[in-house]
C-alpha cells in the first residue's frame, strides 16, 4: 500500500513540474510573440500581430454576423479617432463603458488600448448610487452606454452632468437631452490607423481596465488590471491548450475578467474565433455549439449545473467542444457533466481579479481548484495560514507571525506581493486597497495579498476552495457586498437593524442572500413595500431571497455582526422560532415561510 502511495505521490510530481515547465514556456512565448517598443502596450501589440498575420480569419462571431481581425482593427481605428475628435480624448483619461456583451464592446476597448486610455467595465445592473459609486471612483469623465440602458443612464444623469461628464449612448442618434449620440460619429470617422505617439507614455505598470469587484464593505471596488497583467491574462486560456483552430463560446459577462481577459484576450493571443453571446441561454447553448462548430467555452459552476438539470436530448454528444474553462463546479456536477455530454475535458481554475494567486486543475481531479505546486511557488509564493472566523483574522503565534496549515485543514489562501507580480489595489478606494495587505507575516517587513478565501489542501497535495470570509458572498456567479445590501434594508422606514448574509441551498452552487432584521417599535412588516425596494434598487442575483426577524441583532466581540449562527440555521423553519420569509417573485411580496415551502425549495419544485 505504501508503494502504491508513493508511485502515485511521484507520478503527480512529474505532473507538477511538467506544467510548471509549460507555464514558464507560455510566459516566454507571450513575450517573445509581441516585441514592445516604448510606445505601444503589449495587449494591443499582440492584437495587431495577429491583423498582419491573419487579417481575414474571424474573430469574433456574434448572432448572424462575423467579424475578422481586420475588422475589428479598422473599426477601433474609427472608434478611436471620433473620441479623440468629438470626446477631446488625451492618453491617460479614462472612460466607462456600460454595456453588455456584443462586438462594440472589443473594439471600444481596442481604440481606447490605440489612445493610451484605461476603460471601467461597469456591470450593466448597477444602478443609482452604487452606479455613481463605481463611475467616480474610476476618475472617468466620459460614459459610453448602450442604448437599451436609458433609463438607469437618465436616472444619474444630472449628477453626471453636474460633475461634467461627457454621456454617450453607442447609437445613431439620441432621445435624451444632455447625451449624444456616438455611432453615426464613428461611422464617418476615418479607418487609418492610430499613430503611436497617442500612446507614448504607456509603461507595463499603466492601467488598462478597471473592473469591478464586490469587497466585504461597501460599493463594488475598482480593481486596476495593469498592461502587463492585461497581456499574461492570455497564459491561461494557452495553459489549457487553446489554439487558432478553436471556436471559444463565451456567455459570462465581459464587465468581469474571466469573460474579457481569460476569454477574448486568450482568443486574442491564440488567433481563435470567439462566439459572444449577450447572455447565456440553457435552452439554445447546445444549438449554439452546434451552428458556430464551437469547440470550447466558459462556464461558472451554475451554467454546467443548469446544463445538467435540462431534459435530456438524443443530441447531447453531438457537438464539437472538447475542452472547457471555468470555476466553481461541484464534483457531483463534473460527472454528471462529462458522463451526459461526453468526455469535455473541464479546466477548473482560481484566481481573484485583483489577486496575484492563480491555480489550474491541470490534472482533471474531480473538485479541485488545483494542486499545491512547490514547483509553481517560484514563480508566485503562496501560502495558506490558520484562520479564526469569529474574528475575521489570521491567528499568529506568540512572536506575531502567521501559523502555516496542516495538510487536511481549512485556511486563509494569502499570497506574497512581489515586485514581479504586485498587488495593484483598487482606483480611488487607498483604504480597501490597504486593508487587502498583510503586513510581517512570516517576518518583519514582508506583504502578503488576502485573498479572503478558505481553502483546503489534501494528503495528495490537492487544494479545494472551501468557502468566501469576511462579508462577501457569491450568487448566480456573481460576488454580493453584503454592506452594501444592508444599507439599501436600512433605507426602508420599519427597519432598525440590518444583517445580510449567504446561506447554502441544495443542489445549487454558492449561497443566496438573506437578511435577518430587527423592526423599529411598534412597526410591521411591510412585504409588499420591502419587495419594491429591493427590486428597484438591487440586481437579481443581490436581492434577499429569505427574511428572518429577530428581537435583537447579536454583535461580537469586536462589535461586528454574529452571521455564523444565522448561517447555520440558514432558511429552515425547523432551525428557529423567528418568523421567516421568502420572497415572491409570482405576489410580489415577501410572504411567510412553512415547512411545506421549505420542502418545495430543497425538492426543486420552487425555483430561486
Amino acid at each position: 500500500m505504501l508503494w502504491v502511495f508513493q508511485r502515485k505521490s511521484l507520478s503527480y510530481q512529474l505532473e507538477d513540474l511538467k506544467f510548471f515547465i509549460k507555464v514558464i514556456h507560455c510566459y516566454l512565448k507571450v513575450k517573445k510573440s509581441v516585441p514592445r517598443s516604448p510606445s505601444s502596450p503589449g495587449m494591443l501589440d499582440a492584437f495587431l500581430q495577429q491583423v498582419s498575420t491573419r487579417p481575414n480569419k474571424t474573430f469574433i462571431l456574434y448572432e448572424d454576423q462575423a467579424y475578422s481581425y481586420r475588422d475589428l482593427d479598422l473599426k477601433s481605428n474609427q472608434a478611436a479617432w471620433a473620441l479623440s475628435h468629438h470626446a477631446n480624448l488625451k492618453s491617460g483619461n479614462c472612460v466607462a463603458v456600460f454595456m453588455g456583451n456584443e462586438p462594440a464592446y472589443i473594439w471600444l476597448w481596442l481604440a481606447l488600448s490605440k489612445l493610451g486610455c484605461p476603460m471601467a467595465c461597469l456591470n450593466y445592473n448597477i444602478r443609482a448610487k452604487s452606479f455613481l459609486n463605481c463611475f467616480q471612483c474610476s476618475g472617468a469623465k466620459i460614459l459610453i452606454a448602450a442604448p437599451e440602458l436609458k433609463a438607469a443612464v437618465e436616472e444619474v444623469l444630472p449628477e453626471l452632468i453636474k460633475d461634467g461628464v461627457m454621456v454617450f449612448y453607442l447609437s445613431r442618434d439620441s432621445p435624451t437631452e444632455g447625451v449624444q449620440s456616438l455611432l453615426d460619429k464613428i461611422e464617418a470617422a476615418s479607418e487609418d490607423p492610430i499613430p503611436e505617439s497617442y500612446r507614448v507614455a504607456i509603461k507595463d505598470n499603466t492601467p488598462t481596465l478597471y473592473i469591478y469587484t464586490s469587497g466585504t464593505t461597501g460599493f463594488p471596488k475598482a480593481a486596476i488590471i495593469t498592461q502587463r497583467s492585461a497581456l499574461l491574462s492570455c497564459t491561461v486560456a494557452m495553459l489549457c491548450g487553446l489554439t487558432s483552430e478553436d471556436v471559444y463560446y463565451i456567455t459570462l459577462p465581459l464587465y468581469h475578467s474571466a469573460g474579457l481577459l481569460i476569454g477574448v484576450r486568450g482568443c486574442m493571443q491564440t488567433g481563435a474565433t470567439c462566439v459572444l453571446r449577450k447572455k447565456f441561454s440553457c435552452s439554445q447553448f447546445w444549438d449554439d455549439c452546434r451552428k458556430y462548430n464551437v469547440t470550447s467555452f466558459q462556464y461558472i459552476g451554475e451554467i454546467l449545473r443548469y446544463l445538467c438539470n435540462s431534459s435530456k436530448k438524443d443530441n447531447d454528444t453531438d457537438h464539437c467542444v472538447r475542452l472547457a474553462i471555468g470555476n466553481g463546479v461541484r464534483p457531483e456536477i463534473w460527472r454528471q457533466f462529462t458522463d451526459r455530454f461526453g468526455k469535455i475535458k473541464l479546466y477548473e481554475l482560481y484566481g481573484a481579479t485583483e489577486g496575484v494567486a492563480f491555480f489550474l486543475n491541470y490534472t482533471q481531479k474531480e473538485g479541485a481548484m488545483g494542486r499545491y505546486n512547490y514547483f509553481l511557488k517560484l514563480l508566485q509564493p503562496f501560502e495558506i495560514v490558520k484562520f479564526d472566523v469569529e474574528t475575521d483574522e489570521p491567528i499568529r503565534d506568540a512572536a506575531g507571525h502567521c501559523i502555516r496549515i496542516e495538510r487536511g485543514e481549512t485556511g486563509l489562501l494569502i499570497a506574497k506581493h512581489i515586485n514581479r507580480n504586485p498587488f495593484s489595489g483598487y482606483a480611488g478606494n487607498r483604504s480597501q486597497t490597504e486593508k487587502k495587505k498583510l503586513y510581517n507575516v512570516f517576518e518583519k517587513g514582508d506583504i502578503y495579498f488576502n485573498t479572503g478565501d478558505l481553502v483546503m489542501v489534501d494528503k495528495e497535495g490537492f487544494t479545494f476552495f472551501q468557502d468566501r470570509v469576511g462579508d462577501t458572498f457569491r450568487w448566480k456567479g456573481e460576488n454580493v457586498a453584503t454592506t452594501e445590501v444592508e444599507n439599501l434594508m436600512l433605507m426602508l422606514d420599519f427597519i432598525e437593524e440590518a444583517n445580510v448574509f449567504g446561506v447554502a441551498v441544495p443542489n445549487h452552487e454558492g449561497r443566496i442572500g438573506m437578511v435577518s432584521i430587527k423592526l423599529k417599535a411598534g412597526r410591521v412588516l411591510d412585504g409588499e413595500k420591502m419587495f419594491a425596494h429591493v427590486t428597484e434598487y438591487l440586481p437579481n442575483y443581490a436581492r434577499p431571497r429569505f427574511l428572518r426577524i429577530q428581537d435583537a441583532i447579536q454583535v461580537n466581540s469586536t462589535y461586528k455582526q454574529y452571521k455564523i449562527d444565522l448561517v447555520k440555521d440558514g432558511f429552515n423553519p425547523s432551525c428557529t422560532k423567528d418568523p421567516l420569509y421568502f420572497m415572491d417573485d409570482t405576489q410580489r411580496t415577501y410572504r411567510p415561510l412553512d415547512h411545506q415551502i421549505y420542502k418545495d425549495i430543497l425538492e426543486n419544485r420552487m425555483k430561486l
